[in-house]
C-alpha cells in the first residue's frame, strides 16, 4: 500500500485533479493482469484487449478515491478485470469493483471511456481521467459553494443553462458538469440511462461560487 501519492499521481490531469489524488487518494496493491494473460488467452480474449487491461492497470491499478457524490460511490477501487466483447461490438473489462450491491459494473469502453454497464454499456466520461476531474470538481465545489440543490427526474429539464458553458475536463458524456457566473451544474443521466429509467436522472447545482470557487485555478483544458 502507498499512502504518499505525491510523487504517483497519473499525468494529463489538471491542478485540481492532481492535488485531489495527492492528498486523498492511496493505492492498495492489486493482482497483475499479467499472470491470467495465459488463462484469457485460451478464452479467446484478444492479446490487444489484454494489452490494454495492462495499461490500465499500471496507470490506474490500485487507486483509492473518496466516493462519488452518485453510483453509490463509484469502483471501491480501480482495477482491471473480466474482459467481455466481441470482435463486431468491441472489448469492455472492468474498471474496478463496486462499493455497493448496484446492478452495475463499472467499465471501461472499447474506445478507453469510462461508464457502466447493466445490460446495455453506458459511457459516463470519455477517459477515466474524466471520472477523475470529475470526482475532484466534486470535492472542490463542495467545499466552496454556499448552498447545493439536488433537482431529480423530469425537474432537472427545468434548469435553465442558458450562458454556461460546458467544463471541458471532466469530458463529459452521460454525466456533464456546467459552469455559469457563481454556480456550477452537474448533471448525472448514466443511471437513468442505463437502467431505462428516467426519474434516476438527477442534477447537483452547487451556487455562491466565486472565481476560485468556479475553477479551483484551473484552466479550460488540463495542464
Amino acid at each position: 500500500m502507498n499512502l504518499n501519492l505525491f510523487n504517483d499521481v497519473p499525468d494529463g490531469l489538471t491542478r485540481r485533479a492532481r492535488s485531489f489524488v495527492q492528498s486523498h487518494g492511496v493505492k492498495v496493491d492489486v493482482r497483475h493482469v499479467e499472470e491470467h494473460r495465459q488463462w484469457w488467452l485460451e478464452r479467446d480474449i484478444p492479446a490487444a484487449v489484454i494489452d490494454r487491461m495492462v495499461a490500465y492497470e499500471e496507470r490506474w491499478g490500485g487507486l483509492v478515491l473518496p466516493p462519488a457524490s452518485q453510483y453509490d460511490g463509484g469502483p471501491r477501487y480501480l482495477e482491471a478485470d473480466s474482459p467481455e466483447g466481441s470482435a463486431s461490438e468491441g472489448w469492455w473489462f472492468e474498471a474496478g469493483m463496486q462499493r455497493t450491491a448496484v446492478p452495475y459494473s463499472f467499465m471501461i469502453g472499447p474506445s478507453g471511456e469510462f461508464g457502466i454497464h447493466a445490460g446495455q454499456w453506458v459511457p459516463l466520461h470519455v477517459t477515466v481521467e474524466g471520472w477523475v476531474e470529475s470526482l475532484a470538481l466534486t470535492h472542490h465545489a463542495s467545499m466552496w459553494a454556499k448552498q447545493i440543490v439536488k433537482v431529480t427526474g423530469n425537474d432537472v429539464d427545468r434548469i435553465v443553462l442558458d450562458g454556461y458553458e460546458p467544463v471541458c475536463e471532466v469530458m463529459g458524456l452521460a454525466d456533464t458538469w456546467w459552469r455559469g457566473a457563481d454556480s456550477l451544474v452537474a448533471v448525472y443521466t448514466g443511471e437513468a440511462e442505463a437502467l431505462s429509467f428516467p426519474r434516476g436522472r438527477t442534477a447537483l447545482i452547487y451556487s455562491g461560487l466565486d472565481e476560485w470557487g468556479l475553477r479551483g485555478g484551473v484552466k479550460d483544458s488540463p495542464s
